[in-house]
């Protein structure tokens, strides 16, 4: 153990030692180098968060009162703006639903009231008694002008036959399916045909029903006095047959059925030197045999001829009444929502080359949608004097102003 003297002693004077001694011992400490490690500064990588800190706080300081009131002014002013453009918007959409509402109520075609329609409304399918039996009505046709519109398969409608004459279509459109029973009936396909609706009972019994009660003017009349309008007696209905099975086994089934209409001096016929005009005029389509067509010398059947071959020889007004083609096959494919101007003169030449023999010209499977090229079609045929305008939409068609149907993005007619 080392002895007490070993050790330094160190020894004050005064009273003012420990003072200076603690200052010399800071000297010290201050003039010692500052390691590497050891900043007194903020790194780079937290200034960030710092100033964030920074930020919190003086946002959150209550001392600063022209801080607070820059921040409840802007906050009014956002406000009010939001309000103003509520309040604009509300307003906007208030005029948009009265304008279109004011089209609508405008534009609407009003209701019709006639014997048709009271039939369309009170109509119901054939059952074993035959067809429907309606309540005559001496207003059958009031206010309805027959117009050159084709009821597009009009077996599909919930009013066959009716509900196209109650438009104004003068044409209507069946389908025939032969039987096992020698019955035809009436169905776009085969597996959807019922026992019950027959050629017989959606159109012959009604159109028959409608001649007998109005006693329409038969064919030996030349200037009709009475027809199924009161507008226009000499306008004749077409009953467009197209035949789905066998044609040659369908025409003599057809033949028969027709027979009593042509007995009553109801059907147009070509008498081998003129075609002469009735109330109902009969046009095969689909299977319909040409030879048999041509074969019949008091011809009551008349065919429906290929638009696009119309210039065929084989082809006269005393064999066939309408000339007909699918409008893609005749113009190729509408594209861009427009047709072209080739498009438009191949309907041109092919609308004259039919009406320069005597035939109506046809163009089914024509768009129904959009609204907008659909009208743009029917414009265009009707502007070039298209024999018959074939038509899914019979409102629309017939009772619509077509430059309305679509109105500030709405369709406001139309069901597709």
């Amino acid at each position: 153990m080392p002895a007490l003297n070993d050790f330094p002693r160190r020894f004050h004077d005064d009273e003012n030692s420990d003072v200076e001694s603690q200052a010399s011992s800071i000297v010290a400490l201050e003039e010692q180098p500052t390691p590497k490690w050891y900043s007194r500064k903020a790194s780079r990588s937290c200034k960030p968060l710092t100033r964030a800190r920074e930020w919190k706080q003086s946002s959150l300081n209550p001392t600063d009162p022209e801080r607070r009131t820059r921040r409840k002014s802007l906050f009014r002013k956002l406000l009010i703006v939001f309000v103003v453009l509520a309040c604009f918007s509300v307003i906007a959409a208030i005029t948009y639903i009265s304008l279109v509402g004011a089209l609508i109520r405008r534009l609407n075609p009003p209701r019709v009231s006639s014997g048709l329609q009271h039939i369309v409304d009170n109509w119901k399918e054939p059952d074993a008694n035959g067809a429907y039996q309606f309540e005559w009505r001496d207003d059958f046709s009031r206010d309805i002008t027959p117009k050159n519109c084709h009821s597009h398969n009009d077996y599909w409608r919930s009013v066959p036959t009716y509900q196209a004459l109650a438009a104004g279509c003068v044409s209507i459109e069946a389908d025939i399916w032969l039987s096992g029973d020698n019955e035809l009936l009436v169905s776009h396909a085969w597996r959807s045909t019922k026992k019950e609706r027959t050629l017989q009972s959606l159109y012959l019994d009604p159109i028959t029903n409608i001649f007998t009660n109005r006693n329409v003017s038969t064919t030996s009349i030349k200037d009709k006095e009475v027809g199924v309008f009161d507008t226009d007696p000499n306008a004749s209905i077409i009953l467009l047959i197209d035949f789905k099975s066998d044609g040659a086994k369908t025409w003599p089934v057809l033949i028969s059925q027709l027979e009593p209409l042509h007995k009553k001096g109801w059907l147009t016929y070509f008498n081998g030197a003129e075609v002469v005009q009735g109330p109902l005029t009969i046009v095969g389509t689909g299977n319909t045999p040409f030879d048999l067509v041509l074969a019949n010398t008091n011809r009551y059947i008349f065919f429906d001829a290929a638009l696009d071959d119309v210039s065929n020889e084989k082809y006269t007004k005393e064999n066939s009444y309408y000339a007909s083609v699918q409008l893609n096959k005749a113009i190729g494919h509408i594209w861009l929502n427009r047709l072209t101007s080739s498009q438009v003169n191949t309907l041109k030449k092919q609308i004259k080359a039919a009406a320069d023999k005597g035939l109506k010209s046809r163009y089914w499977d024509t768009p129904s949608w959009p609204i907008s090229l659909r009208d743009k079609v029917w414009f265009t045929l009707t502007e070039n004097d298209v024999g018959m305008l074939n038509v899914d939409d019979l409102t629309s068609a017939t009772r619509w102003n077509w430059n309305w149907c679509v109105i500030a993005g709405l369709t406001l007619c139309g069901k597709s």
